[in-house]
């Protein structure tokens, strides 16, 4: 087998150095009770601050510092599709090392992932405690969200990008989320002979963002840094969310961040979409 894999393969020995180049995974290594494992991260990973301030800091989930890495000596490298670039896993997987490339594009997958990181040797308690709970709270939105008509559903647009705007698309984890509390996530449309990723993140102009007519603007503090002045921009443009104040700045992570955080964002998101208490 490559040593790059997809799917975390059945193992007897649960590695002892990790590597973790996406935030989000490092963040629950942690709060799996596994952060005694983990020997390297990226500059991003910023959670648990104090668990991950006195690591190595390996580059940024673009450019991670392969000859740093492998100088760690880890016996697992976890990496994701999205967050991290192809030539960097292929670099880390030339060097002979183990890298597991994580791609949870809803937030099922997001919660079963985090059941799957218990694997690694995470505690039985991190498991009942940690992982199942996040996994029973997806279970009810989606029992939920089940119940729910089109006409029950607000119109959003979450944008991840500005100049231009960009919106997360079909087959995203945004997407997914926010369908997954109730909305109903505007894209703009794009070519059918489009590629992938103009489908998944479409771009579109102020014009083209007043024509969806969203009912709820979410504006993500990250990867894009959206803030007062993207909130009041929105706020002076002729639709629904802007006339009804319903324009919010939202902890990033919400939407971006699969793990621990994913009980958080189904309940505050909820609360923003649906109006619940």
């Amino acid at each position: 087998m490559s040593p790059a894999f997809e799917t975390l393969p059945e193992s007897g020995l649960a590695p002892s150095r990790i590597v973790s180049l996406v935030p989000s995974i490092t963040e629950s290594l942690f709060a799996l009770g596994l952060g005694d494992r983990v020997v390297g991260v990226t500059d991003w990973c910023v959670h648990p601050a104090e668990g991950v301030a006195p690591l190595p800091k390996l580059g940024g989930t673009k450019n991670p510092d392969v000859p740093g890495i492998d100088a760690l000596a880890p016996d697992l490298v976890i990496a994701n599709h999205e967050e991290n670039t192809q030539r960097a896993v292929d670099r880390l997987a030339g060097l002979g090392l183990a890298v597991w490339v994580t791609y949870p594009r809803t937030v099922r997958e997001g919660a079963e992932l985090l059941l799957e990181l218990t694997r690694l040797g995470a505690p039985d308690a991190a498991r009942r405690d940690v992982a199942e709970p996040v996994l029973r709270g997806v279970e009810e939105a989606e029992r939920a969200n089940a119940r729910r008509s089109a006409s029950e559903r607000p119109r959003v647009f979450c944008p991840i990008w500005r100049d231009p705007w960009m919106a997360a698309g079909p087959d995203t984890y945004v997407h997914d989320m926010v369908t997954l509390c109730g909305g109903l996530n505007l894209v703009p449309a794009t070519p059918a002979d489009a590629d992938p990723g103009a489908r998944r993140y479409p771009k579109l102009s102020t014009e083209g963002l007043v024509a969806l007519r969203p009912d709820v603007v979410l504006l993500p503090d990250e990867p894009y840094a959206f803030d007062e002045t993207h909130a009041r921009e929105l706020a002076a443009l002729d639709v629904p969310a802007a006339r009804s104040r319903r324009i919010h700045l939202i902890d990033g992570t919400w939407v971006s961040w699969y793990g621990p955080r994913i009980e958080t964002a189904l309940r505050e998101l909820r609360r923003l979409l649906l109006l619940a208490p």
